[in-house]
């Protein structure tokens, strides 16, 4: 299901060894230490709301409280030109092999492509990009069948999605976001951790014959996910479960391994689309079970309206870059570390956790492309809560704590399905929290009052929580951390940083059993010796 990768010439050109990297270090110095937003405002008033805001597709972004000027913005722009962020851009769309370290193309995007399009108009006139379409295509029908069937089939009223990464947290985010669109008598479940916890205590509430079990696992290896999907085999059969074929199904490319665990029916994916990319494809199965085809089609196509934002807009205007210019300003120039996604939608509640491998994983790497140590900070800590729930936690660091920490708000126009009275109320406290930390309020009589206020942040719109404005958001995000990788020099789509703790947790797991802790640091022994 694989073709060879396009071979491309790296156009790349580290971002501190640009003029513009110089440039925004004197603009810094000069300017951007001591911006006031306040000062700002009202010298610019709503000129400065018109330029640093725009309309993108299902999404709109108010950039107007962050701590920049125009003349940083040019500076900026500037550098994602340097950095070759355009031509890295297109590389991807080509199909080229940008993921140098695994050789691999980098396509996601081609998971939500319409199937209409023909090869030979621009940059999809390649066969590796066309022949790969057909196929995702094929798979897409065969997956939403599928799903369909599930949604018809009035017997099973669980489905339980054992995966850990991608397998678990963008499928996961999806369903959450979009329940209002869940049919009735059918639940979602996904387990992730191998602590036994989790799956044993979903289990005590499920019938075996009521309960389909997806096992994703683009390698039917990974250990976390294979212990769980065996451990809800033995309890499938040991509560009476006679049909393993219809009541396991893999999300997978290994289908002799599949075969040989008992399960006939599989869906596959391809190398070019990393875990961290997945829910377009098979992986979404569990998002398509929930919402069904038509929804699932429209998830696609609200991200394919993002890519193409992304792939035509001009960089002024181009919001995936707007935004990924800056989390590098204030990453690499102001020196801030972490960034606070506070999404005021309790069906948004777990993307701060689904951007953190997005972000984090993708971008958290400390050489670039050539294997060289970076001299300079990449990925911020991402980290957040829904709000109000945040505001009784962590906001109080946010408005009154030593550290500046960039916060990024996202609200809807419109409310969900249930209690829609309480809307207003919600979005007034998202509003109310954004303009707090832009002007604070002065307590000359009571420090533990004063509100320094000049605090960054960015405000999201989405019209509603559908399928089409989660796919803009979803495919939003992917693209800034392209363009954040881009011009930090390193390649986002490979994670060998995970691999040395599985390595030794394989070493470790029989000294547990027998308590051989030689060879051994101190630490570890002792830590070993503790937990037998």
């Amino acid at each position: 299901m694989s073709a060879a990768p396009v071979a491309h010439a790296d156009p790349r050109t580290r971002c501190d060894r640009t003029t513009a990297w110089g440039r925004l270090q004197a603009h810094y110095a000069r300017v951007g230490r001591c911006f006031d937003l306040g000062a700002a405002f009202d010298a610019e008033g709503a000129a400065r709301v018109r330029h640093f805001s725009q309309q993108a597709p299902h999404v709109y972004a108010d950039l107007s409280k962050n701590l920049i000027d125009v003349r940083a913005e040019a500076l900026l722009l500037q550098l994602a030109r340097e950095c070759g962020v355009q031509q890295q851009r297109d590389a991807m769309f080509a199909g080229a092999a940008i993921n140098h370290t695994e050789g691999r193309a980098v396509m996601h995007w081609l998971l939500r492509k319409p199937p209409q399009t023909k090869a030979g108009q621009g940059l999809y006139a390649i066969d590796l990009v066309a022949d790969a379409l057909r196929e995702v295509h094929a798979t897409l029908d065969a997956m939403l069948a599928l799903a369909e069937q599930v949604r018809g089939d009035s017997a099973i009223t669980d489905i339980v999605n054992i995966g850990i990464g991608g397998s678990d947290l963008g499928p996961s985010m999806a369903v959450k976001a979009l329940d209002d669109l869940r049919p009735q008598g059918k639940t979602l479940h996904f387990i992730s951790n191998v602590d036994g916890m989790e799956l044993g205590s979903l289990l005590r509430g499920l019938r075996p014959e009521s309960t389909l079990f997806l096992i994703a696992s683009k390698t039917f290896t990974t250990a976390e996910t294979m212990t769980n999907a065996q451990a809800a085999r033995d309890w499938f059969i040991a509560q009476g479960g006679t049909d393993v074929a219809r009541h396991f199904w893999a999300l997978t490319t290994n289908r002799p391994a599949a075969a040989e665990f008992g399960i006939e029916t599989t869906l596959g994916f391809w190398d070019w689309v990393g875990g961290r990319y997945s829910l377009w494809s098979s992986i979404g199965l569990p998002i398509a079970i929930a919402i069904g085809a038509d929804h699932f089609r429209q998830l696609l196509a609200g991200a394919h309206a993002m890519d193409e934002h992304f792939r035509t807009a001009p960089l002024e205007q181009n919001l995936p870059v707007r935004l990924a210019l800056l989390d590098v300003w204030y990453r690499n120039f102001h020196g801030f570390g972490s960034r606070c996604v506070a999404p005021y939608s309790h069906g948004l509640r777990r993307l701060p956790a689904y951007l953190q491998q997005l972000e984090m994983e993708s971008n958290g790497k400390g050489v670039d492309a050539a294997g060289e140590p970076l001299p300079y900070a990449t990925a911020p800590v991402v980290w957040g809560e829904p709000g109000t729930n945040g505001q009784h936690a962590f906001f109080q660091m946010l408005h009154q704590g030593p550290d500046v920490i960039p916060v990024e708000f996202i609200a809807l126009r419109r409310p969900g399905r249930d209690l829609p009275g309480q809307h207003t109320r919600l979005v007034a406290n998202a509003l109310a929290q954004a303009k707090a930390l832009m002007r604070g309020r002065a307590s000359p009589d009571n420090p533990h009052r004063h509100f320094g206020g000049n605090r960054p942040s960015t405000f999201l719109v989405l019209d509603a929580l559908t399928p089409e404005a989660l796919g803009a958001l979803v495919a939003l995000y992917e693209h800034r951390v392209f363009v954040c990788g881009a011009i930090w020099g390193i390649n986002s789509f490979d994670q060998w940083g995970v691999e040395l703790g599985k390595v030794l947790a394989q070493g470790l797991e029989p000294r547990l059993a027998s308590g051989d802790a030689s060879g051994l640091d101190a630490s570890t022994a002792s830590l070993l010796q503790r937990l037998l």
